[in-house]
């Protein structure tokens, strides 16, 4: 396997409570008394647990919820089959623990939570024994899990939880009796400093790194989750509480839908039941409590979804508070607003939805499932770029990295569920080839990723064979899914070969990306060969069909469109015939759809689809997420709804020209609208955008990061102009150059722009 390892040199064992066999959904508490003489302020732990761990020094919460599920890869090559989680390594996370210790005496206490499921949707692979590990060198000082740590099962956890149909996920509802607590969530409790653990086991320990059943460790691509704190719900403010339950449902409303973990500040007789849960109709996570005599307080570690917590609290009992905690992966830094707030509502709920479908891994939505679907990934590729901060990058980095390990090493066909489920979906993986490996390397410049997955992307391409008529042949897979939309709309056979065309160009690109010239004649032959036989066997005079009787299809005709297998003379009968009367895509390939009439300068088109479709949603003000069908129903929060991009990419008109950024290109496209900001978190920096119009002057201010170049075009649609001036300095007017000015080149025009290069810095752009 060829994953980079940080050199981590492990001397601390794995530790666990001595027992023959691990009970699935176990909690241990662990904690570890240390003197020290010399604390630096920088100071990395490394630690890793089977399945996830909350820890604490000298009784401050250094990480919640820590660990990843997932393994990067597996413990050796095998012929994968379905349903059968083969052994994988594990991750360990990078902590900075220095800020935490202390000169002399310093506790550290870590909760750890085995799942021993590995969930229907793969998105975990069990050691089947649960596990701790910790390690950091502090000074002249080690330390490390061993023997002389302590360890107790939490009393209160119950372990004997039934999962919720449809069980699909790896992590369980909570049971908690707080009779049997350890002082929890007080100045008294086990984690805090001079607790009195005389009575607790010492740890079982023997297991250094790599050894099985956890093997190798490897440094996790993501970050510990962005903790944003404990927050009230926008309707049970402070001044609320205390008030005394009628023992009715509360609804306690979040800002917007987010993951979360649920607290409540109580005092209540003993042995009454407390129930939590969301509104969503499809989460299966809830959690049951049982109060002990008195204040006491509780936070329940299993997150979920929702837009409401529904707490279920006893008639009598005194509330003091209701809170939640929202966690995620890195942040959302990207932005998009505009006059119309219609758009700027669309595109925020558009963000949203990515963010909740982003943790452990990017999954398909956090309620039923939270699988790591190939499809879904490619679909989050296309607005992650616009929205995320660098772990979201990171995030996708481990999506390619897992799915490519946990592929079968003998046929080359991909993990479409990985990694703990393998199913071929041929559709996915050709998407998943162009529109997220290649999308990640072209946006990051990530080369040491791309040389990892270019092998199976090649591998994979060879699978299949080529007709005599020139086009590719099918393949079915262990699932010939390819969209939501109504089945006997889809044009298997056009949008097969159009993805594999894609894929094709893309791992061309990659070869060329990485100098290696092998399978040049082999993507050469086969991309000349698609290209000419798509147009002389699909093209019906006026769209792109494989059966003209049945399929005008909106998916195969925009794809056409966007991996250039039509001819620009053909977009806009396409457009027409095609994708401004035919609403079958849904939300997987809709985004699909407007990037396709933008690329036609169908613009206005475009949004009035987007509008068409999305309405109900996006006028329903409940909601702040996009809904898993067009019709609104499935799961409210469903990854694959990209209709952001287009506002992203072709109406701010911002997209990258080079890898990395280097070089990216600005070319607004405003519609209706009379105002357009946007910004974009690029790998070299925030690129920030406005755009404003009135009907004889245009405003533009751009930030543009160091290490780039930026290629600006003015607009020619909206008058006829005259001058044009960088910070005050007019450097166009009446028809050409004016002067030469500092960092401003301009470089040309077309029928739509005229183009300026620019030299980073904030930049004032007046066009009149």
């Amino acid at each position: 396997m060829s994953f980079k390892s940080l050199a981590v040199e492990w001397n601390a064992e794995w530790i666990w409570l001595k027992q023959r066999f691990t009970d699935a959904n176990s909690w241990m508490a662990f904690r570890k008394e240390v003197t020290l003489n010399d604390v630096s302020s920088d100071v990395t732990a490394y630690i890793s647990a089977d399945t996830k761990y909350w820890l604490w020094i000298n009784g401050e919460l250094v990480v919640f919820e820590g660990s990843y599920t997932g393994g990067p890869s597996p413990v050796k090559p095998s012929p994968r089959v379905d349903f059968f989680p083969i052994a994988s390594n594990k991750y360990y996370d990078q902590v900075d623990i220095g800020r935490y210790l202390k000169k002399g005496k310093n506790t550290i206490a870590a909760l750890t939570w085995y799942y021993g499921d590995n969930g229907q949707k793969g998105t975990h692979i069990s050691s089947n024994k649960g596990g701790f590990i910790f390690q950091a060198d502090v000074g002249d000082r080690q330390i490390i899990t061993d023997s002389s740590w302590k360890v107790q099962p939490h009393p209160a956890y119950d372990k004997k939880v039934i999962k919720k149909n449809p069980y699909r996920v790896a992590a369980w509802s909570i049971k908690y009796d707080a009779q049997n607590d350890m002082n929890d969530w007080s100045k008294d409790a086990w984690y805090m400093p001079g607790f009195d653990d005389s009575d607790w086991q010492p740890a079982k320990a023997g297991k250094t790194p790599p050894k099985a059943p956890y093997y190798g460790l490897y440094p996790s691509e993501i970050p510990i989750l962005n903790n944003y704190g404990l927050a009230n719900c926008t309707n049970y403010p402070d001044s609320k509480f205390p008030f005394i339950a009628d023992g009715k449902t509360i609804q306690c409303k979040l800002d917007f839908n987010k993951n979360f973990t649920p607290y409540f500040d109580i005092e209540a007789q003993a042995g009454q039941q407390i129930h939590i849960k969301s509104n969503m109709r499809l989460n299966t996570i809830e959690t049951f409590y049982t109060t002990k005599a008195g204040r006491q307080q509780f936070e329940s570690y299993s997150w979920l979804n929702g837009r409401i917590i529904e707490y279920t609290i006893p008639k009598g009992v005194k509330v003091h508070g209701l809170k939640y905690r929202w966690t995620g992966v890195g942040s959302t830094p990207g932005h998009f607003e505009s006059d119309d707030p219609w758009m700027t509502r669309i595109w925020q709920m558009a963000e949203n939805t990515l963010y909740i479908c982003a943790r452990d891994n990017f999954m398909d939505t956090p309620d039923r499932e939270r699988g790591l679907w190939i499809g879904d990934v490619a679909d989050q590729a296309s607005y992650l770029f616009y929205s995320m901060d660098k772990p979201g990058r990171d995030l996708l980095k481990k999506a390619i990295k897992v799915t490519l390990a946990f592929s079968d090493s003998e046929s080359g066909i991909f993990a479409g569920l990985g990694p703990g489920r393998f199913r071929e979906l041929p559709a996915q993986s050709l998407q998943f080839i162009e529109q997220a490996i290649w999308h990640y390397y072209y946006n990051t410049g990530d080369l040491d990723t791309l040389a990892f997955a270019y092998p199976y992307v090649h591998k994979y391409l060879e699978l299949w064979g080529m007709k005599d008529n020139g086009l590719a042949t099918k393949r079915n897979g262990a699932w010939n899914w390819t969209d939501w939309g109504p089945q006997d709309t889809i044009d298997y056979d056009a949008i097969q070969n159009a993805l594999y065309y894609s894929a094709l160009v893309s791992a061309r690109k990659m070869a060329q990306a990485l100098d290696d010239e092998t399978h040049m004649a082999f993507y050469d032959e086969r991309i000349k060969s698609i290209k000419k036989a798509y147009q002389r066997h699909y093209w019906q005079d006026g769209y792109f069909s494989s059966n003209s009787a049945k399929f005008k299809d909106d998916r195969a005709n925009a794809i056409a469109i966007l991996f250039g297998l039509a001819e620009p003379e053909q977009y806009q009968q396409i457009v027409d015939n095609v994708l401004v009367p035919n609403h079958f895509a849904s939300p997987h390939f809709e985004w699909m759809v407007y990037n396709a009439m933008a690329i036609a300068g169908r613009y206005d088109d475009a949004l009035a689809r987007m509008k068409a479709r999305y309405g109900a949603q996006v006028d329903n003000i409940e909601r702040s997420t996009l809904t898993e069908y067009m019709t609104g129903k499935g799961t409210e929060n469903h990854a694959w709804n990209a209709p952001s991009t287009v506002l992203s990419q072709y109406i701010a008109g911002i997209e990258p020209t080079a890898v990395a950024w280097q070089t990216y290109q600005v070319m607004p496209n405003m519609a209706h609208m009379k105002r357009v900001q946007q910004k974009v978190p690029s790998v070299q920096g925030d690129i920030d955008f406005e755009i404003s119009r009135s009907d004889d002057r245009m405003q533009i201010e751009l930030t543009s990061p160091s290490g780039t170049v930026a290629t600006v075009g003015i607009p020619k649609a909206y008058f006829k102009l005259n001058s044009v001036a960088f910070n005050g300095k007019v450097a166009w007017q009446q028809d050409k150059p004016a002067r030469s000015t500092d960092g401003v080149e301009f470089v040309g025009e077309d029928d739509k722009y005229l183009k300026f290069t620019l030299s980073p810095g904030v930049w004032s752009i007046v066009a009149k």
